[in-house]
């Protein structure tokens, strides 16, 4: 029998009542049990560091908590792991395997340590000039007899067996899987292709990505597969599409014939469950005019979900169109899950150099929260056709500012007059917003294209779904400008007069008239040839070190001048100017060469080495992304030119990410104070810091060996600043500056009571 509902009586309407509460209470204690459950379940399976950034899903978590908020306090360092290369790039992040740590130790080499003995198992020796990592695969086949290592080296992918640390030639062509080959380019135009970051290993295959340079007529960054045990292409996806494929339209046609970059030089994340790859891409070339490649440029700037097993197509969105601006996406998309309305979604999350977070379907590419297609600027340049609109999420709300005018201008630096010039530089500037396209006179960029969020940059707390993001405030300015033609060296005197003038030309705009850079992402050239060699220089200039793009094009003169002049820049005279070095020179570009501009990065320092805004400049910000809403927001490190002066959390220059683990800490490295700092996941508070030597690089790496949990920060050797006050080390860390691994763990008795319980 129906009844209606109007005709119930009060004691029926009580009873639904009652029943409908504890159908509601129930269902919150299965969603609170299934929650714990999936909780735990994803802190078993996060307990080992056999993966870089930890896992295939590149969560940056541990679900290790024998190091914990109640005594992280007893933190001590137990080991340093002496690392060699003289690269500023150098944060190569271990993996470890049972009780084994590999790591990119001295004399160059992958290197096998017993950490619970500290002894050495095997090194092999790779040449760290042509491999630039930030570290390496590790594959394993499902019944453990086969275990190899997988990295980048010379323009190839090679392996190792993770037992003997013995090459496995029998993997491509006598070990080697050219990177250069199949690109639709003549493989011995491409000076350096493969990528700083290992890519992802999927089942038994290895997804790579590659760092093709930063210049015009730069190869294109297709996103490859290969068979692990045979190095056998298994699939491309090519990101400037080729005829008849998906965004060919996009572009002029033909473009990939001639277009670069739109790589994977970050980080890719791997949902193993669905089996589908996100691959964030980069800027197309050239970074900063367009004119050459109208339209809104597929796949460039882009999330990209594809089937890992078959690099099929499955969706994208596109952070910026037509990109001006050398905006990258490059921090590891990261997979979380939200609950909304009543409904647990798997989405992923995307962190930018523009400062925004991006929240889609897992599945679906469906944004969780709404995103604007907002007007932007009109370039200046002749030629140049920028979008007409741009992307802007309207939540979670930014995590870094979006804004540098005058008002903002750091007031630590020592120069009033330094002051004063920078205001007048930044009013007379072009300076309308994020997406201010740039010109033929200054124009600002904020956050910077080295700012935002970049690789390692975030981490997710399986725990809680909570997402951190580290970032850092670093306008730029830049200026297009045509290239000088070729000068007559011979002309000029000396062979170190010749070598300032190819300086001038080359280097001058990121280097500085002083040869001091802009450390730590410009390093200074003051000493050079005895700091790096003569080699590893000319193999730089032939093949660039990202952000710097290779000078291939430089004849053997000009390298020879320019070591010249590094040598013994006292021994050049004359001004530094491009005018003095270019006059009576024609600019104009031909009828058989295209216009073409270039400019530098346009970074923001003072003379006194401080970052032209004001602080902080350096946060890391905690999102709940069930309400799209920032949780806390706190400032990561300090400078230590300052803090004598009583000048005291204002942030620090960072290069590379955080680890956030199941004991409630989250830990972070800073390089202009030498930091490795531990913080409360929670609150952001900080509970515990050490100082070393060397600067904090890439991200760290939590793992056990014997039943003790150890934590290890990478660091590289740099030059410091003149005003900056020498490092005290703690007991047992080295006396001088010292690039290698910096391992942490608590005091033995503290970790065997831990393990006991």
């Amino acid at each position: 029998m129906r009844i209606n509902p109007a005709e119930r009586s009060p004691s029926v309407k009580y009873r639904s009542a009652g029943i409908s509460a504890l159908l509601f209470v129930f269902a919150l204690l299965l969603l609170a049990f299934v929650e714990a459950g999936s909780s735990e379940t994803a802190r078993q399976e996060h307990v080992s560091w056999s993966d870089y950034l930890g896992n295939s899903d590149s969560a940056q978590y541990s679900g290790l908590d024998q190091i914990n908020k109640s005594n992280v306090k007893d933190l001590r360092l137990t080991a340093f792991v002496p690392a060699g290369g003289n690269s500023s790039e150098f944060g190569f992040n271990p993996v470890a395997v049972g009780d084994v740590l590999y790591v990119l130790g001295k004399n160059d080499a992958i290197t096998a340590v017993e950490m619970t003995t500290g002894r050495t198992i095997w090194s092999h020796e790779v040449n760290t000039d042509l491999m630039i990592g930030r570290g390496m695969n590790y594959w394993e086949s499902k019944n453990g007899s086969e275990r190899r290592l997988i990295y980048n080296s010379d323009n190839c992918i090679r392996e190792l067996d993770a037992r003997s640390g013995q090459e496995i030639t029998s993997f491509g062509d006598h070990g080697c899987v050219d990177l250069r080959q199949g690109l639709g380019r003549d493989p011995k135009t491409i000076r350096l292709i493969q990528s700083f970051s290992p890519g992802r290993v999927f089942e038994d295959i290895v997804i790579v990505g590659s760092a093709t340079g930063e210049e015009y007529g730069s190869p294109p960054g297709d996103i490859r597969a290969y068979n692990v045990r045979t190095g056998q292409l298994v699939w491309i996806f090519h990101t400037v599409p080729h005829p008849g494929e998906r965004g060919y339209e996009t572009w002029p046609p033909d473009a990939w014939t001639y277009v670069g970059g739109t790589n994977v030089w970050g980080e890719f994340t791997v949902d193993e469950k669905r089996g589908i790859v996100y691959a964030p891409t980069g800027a197309p070339t050239y970074d900063f005019y367009g004119a050459d490649r109208k339209g809104q440029n597929l796949f460039s700037d882009c999330l990209i979900a594809l089937d890992a097993r078959t690099g099929k197509y499955l969706w994208h969105f596109q952070f910026v169109h037509h990109d001006l601006w050398d905006y990258d996406a490059t921090t590891a998309p990261k997979l979380v899950t939200v609950h909304r309305d009543g409904k647990t979604i798997d989405a992923v999350a995307e962190a930018t150099k523009q400062g925004f977070l991006f929240v889609f379907d897992r599945v679906t590419g469906a944004p969780l929260f709404p995103i604007e297609e907002r007007p932007v600027p009109k370039s200046e340049v002749h030629g140049e056709e920028a979008s007409p609109t741009q992307p802007f999420p309207t939540a979670p709300p930014p995590f870094a500012r979006q804004k540098f005018t005058a008002e903002d201008i750091n007031p630590y630096m020592d120069s009033s007059e330094e002051r004063a010039r920078l205001r007048e530089r930044i009013q007379k500037a072009r300076n309308d917003g994020l997406f201010t396209p740039p010109g033929l006179s200054d124009t600002i960029q904020m956050p910077g294209n080295a700012g935002g969020a970049n690789w390692g940059g975030a981490a997710v707390d399986l725990q809680t779904g909570t997402l951190y993001v580290q970032s850092k405030d670093a306008p730029t300015v830049l200026r297009l400008e045509p290239k000088p033609p070729k000068i007559n060296l011979s002309e000029l005197g000396p062979p170190a007069q010749q070598g300032k003038m190819v300086y001038a030309l080359r280097c001058r705009t990121c280097h500085g008239e002083e040869l001091k850079g802009q450390p730590p992402v410009v390093p200074s050239l003051l000493n050079a040839v005895p700091r790096f060699g003569a080699e590893h220089i000319r193999n730089v200039l032939q093949r660039g070190a990202p952000p710097m793009p290779a000078f291939a094009d430089l004849t053997t003169a000009e390298v020879e001048a320019l070591l010249a002049f590094l040598g013994d820049p006292q021994a050049a005279r004359g001004s530094m100017s491009v005018a003095w070095a270019t006059s009576g020179t024609d600019h104009s570009p031909t009828e058989s060469e295209p216009e073409r501009y270039w400019s530098g990065y346009g970074y923001m320092r003072s003379s006194d080495g401080l970052p032209d805004i004001s602080p902080p400049w350096a946060t890391l910000t905690a999102y709940d992304l069930d309400r799209g809403t920032i949780k806390w927001q706190r400032t990561l490190g300090e400078m230590s030119i300052l803090a004598p002066n009583g000048v005291h959390n204002t942030g620090s220059a960072t290069r590379g990410g955080v680890v956030v683990t199941a004991g409630g800490l989250i830990f972070a490295g800073t390089q202009d104070d030498r930091k490795f700092r531990a913080y409360d996941k929670d609150s952001g508070e900080q509970l515990w810091e050490a100082e070393i030597p060397g600067r904090p690089n890439g991200v760290p790496a939590v793992f056990a060996a014997g039943g003790r949990e150890y934590v290890v920060i990478c660091a590289t050797e740099t030059e410091l600043r003149a005003k900056e006050p020498a490092a005290a080390p703690s007991s047992g860390l080295p006396k001088t500056n010292a690039q290698g691994y910096y391992v942490f763990a608590l005091p033995s008795s503290n970790s065997e009571q831990k393990a006991k319980q």
